[in-house]
């Protein structure tokens, strides 16, 4: 099965690649070859981006060693949520996870249930053992490369969310997630003032923590 999926993801890599090079030829039709790239890879996702709060700032007072320890906590946490809300973890990247989900309902849920999860965790803790959880969400069209990456608005709106503009504790997202939950949902909203790139509004989610 690892090989299957191994050979497809190659699969996506190599004919995104073949695209891109026809793009870049002389005289080529960029229309035509961008919506062959959005028939092939394009699908609506929501996608989380996580960051840690504080994290430089403890790597550079406690040291490598603690960095590794928090990151093995912080995965051990909350890939479990993650799964138990139907996410598909595609990357990490130092103390950051980018996720996504079918729909923005488990995208939410799972938010949620991350942040609570860590809080009976970091009770009793000093704060440089604690994990700090700064979640970015976004939702619509993207670019998804096999199981390795998505490229889209909302992935750099929610990226520059979670991992620039939320602290610790909060959940912020794009307005094409507010939507979503004014449709959806009974958490409350409140306009952050930012504008992440990708996204004209963003909104902070209130949920009991």
């Amino acid at each position: 099965m690892a090989q299957i999926l191994q050979v497809g993801m190659g699969a996506s890599h190599d004919r995104l690649e073949k695209l891109i090079e026809a793009r870049l030829a002389p005289g080529a039709d960029k229309a035509r070859i961008d919506q062959r790239i959005w028939d092939l890879f394009g699908e609506e996702w929501a996608v989380m981006f996580t960051d840690l709060a504080g994290f430089s700032r403890k790597v550079a007072d406690f040291g490598i060693i603690h960095f590794l320890q928090t990151i093995y906590e912080s995965h051990r946490l909350l890939v479990p949520c993650i799964d138990r809300h139907d996410g598909i973890l595609l990357k990490t990247a130092g103390d950051s996870m980018l996720v996504i989900f079918r729909n923005v309902a488990r995208a939410l849920e799972c938010a949620i249930d991350m942040q609570t999860t860590l809080v009976p965790y970091n009770e009793g803790r000093v704060e440089s053992e604690q994990v700090l959880l700064c979640v970015g969400l976004g939702f619509g069209p993207m670019l998804r490369i096999g199981d390795s990456d998505v490229f889209g608005a909302e992935v750099n709106a929610a990226a520059k969310l979670g991992e620039d503009r939320a602290g610790a504790h909060e959940i912020l997202v794009t307005g094409a997630v507010a939507e979503q939950v004014r449709a959806q949902f009974p958490y409350p909203l409140e306009e952050v003032d930012t504008e992440p790139p990708g996204a004209a509004k963003a909104y902070r989610l209130r949920y009991r923590g």
